[in-house]
């Protein structure tokens, strides 16, 4: 398979302008998709992202930005789209180039939640892309520390192991190491399951739970991941590797965690709506937790854990005694 080689990144987020950070280091010139001109306008100026990621520089001569996602299309060979699965079809709507002779990358932590489909089914179904030509960006890594340069790990995988090793190589750098893997529905279910149980954590945590909880509520979560993944899709994988157990931990554990921080806001007796309005960044978990509740419902897979996230968060039961009872099926 010939690899094209000019790079769009399509969102404008935290976790988009880290991969921008990367990207223009690595690359004489990538292609950046963003919302409004007015941002453009900005980074043009100040060289950094008003929103998100402040501290990043942004190279201008390096990045060639618009706000028309067909002009960026046009021009890359490697499409990276980073935007909320939430918001999802309403960047990629007005989409109207050909797509099926590019490298289609994800680094989306959701699922579309009107219609319970990965991003890698939705691209088959609707853009007629080969699963071959489809990669998936996963951790576990925090924007904010890759700004930072802290050392992280990402994991891309790809029925293609000649695409993953294409994407893999453009994220190498001195502060970025990168696996590959041929697990991709895997990942892309790990990805939604582990911002569920980050939410967990985060409502356990403003409860009052410990760390001794925290501990059997992820050795649990983990195991529950394996149970949902072997079940929606039974190949053998490795449950402990980064790309599942690092990036659930990361994601539980780290206060740089959205989910774990709506969680925690929601813990400490805040509403869904005053914790969404209170956060600046979307919680994917939010959304996944519905999605994950409606898919199981034809796989029926034992998920405690997302059960008790659902029962708070969609079906308005208490979070105390919700945890209470979730507590008696913990081991």
């Amino acid at each position: 398979m010939k690899i094209p080689q000019q790079i769009g990144v399509v969102g404008d987020g935290s976790w988009a302008t880290a991969l921008i950070k990367i990207l223009s280091c690595n690359t004489e010139k990538v292609n950046w998709y963003v919302r409004e001109d007015k941002m453009i306008d900005y980074i043009l100026k100040n060289h950094h992202n008003p929103d998100y990621l402040s501290s990043v520089f942004i190279d201008t001569n390096r990045v060639s930005m618009s706000s028309d996602i067909n002009h960026i299309a046009e021009k890359s060979g490697i499409l990276i789209f980073v935007v909320p699965s939430v918001y999802f079809k309403n960047v990629i709507s007005p989409l109207s180039v050909d797509i099926t002779d590019k490298i289609i990358v994800s680094a989306i932590k959701g699922i579309i939640p009107d219609e319970n489909l990965l991003i890698s089914e939705y691209f088959i179904k609707y853009y007629d892309i080969k699963p071959e030509r489809y990669c998936m960006i996963t951790g576990p890594s925090h924007a904010e520390e890759i700004a930072l340069e802290r050392l992280s790990y990402l994991t891309i995988a790809s029925e293609s192991e000649q695409a993953a090793a294409k994407i893999a190589s453009l994220l190498e750098c001195r502060y970025i190491r990168t696996s590959l893997s041929d697990d991709v529905v895997g990942s892309e279910f790990a990805v939604v399951l582990k911002n569920i149980y980050a939410i967990a954590a985060g409502i356990c945590h403003g409860l009052g739970y410990g760390d001794n909880f925290l501990a059997v509520l992820i050795s649990n979560a983990i195991q529950e991941m394996k149970h949902f993944a072997d079940t929606v899709h039974p190949i053998t994988r490795d449950i402990k590797s980064s790309a599942y157990l690092g990036d659930l931990m990361v994601t539980a554990y780290s206060n740089f965690s959205r989910n774990r921080t709506f969680g925690t806001m929601i813990g400490k007796g805040y509403s869904v709506q005053s914790a969404q309005l209170e956060m600046n960044m979307v919680a994917e978990g939010y959304f996944g937790t519905r999605c994950i509740s409606e898919i199981n419902r034809s796989v029926n897979a034992d998920l405690p854990i997302a059960a008790a996230v659902y029962n708070i968060l969609y079906n308005h039961q208490h979070p105390a005694a919700e945890i209470k009872l979730l507590e008696a099926k913990l081991k």
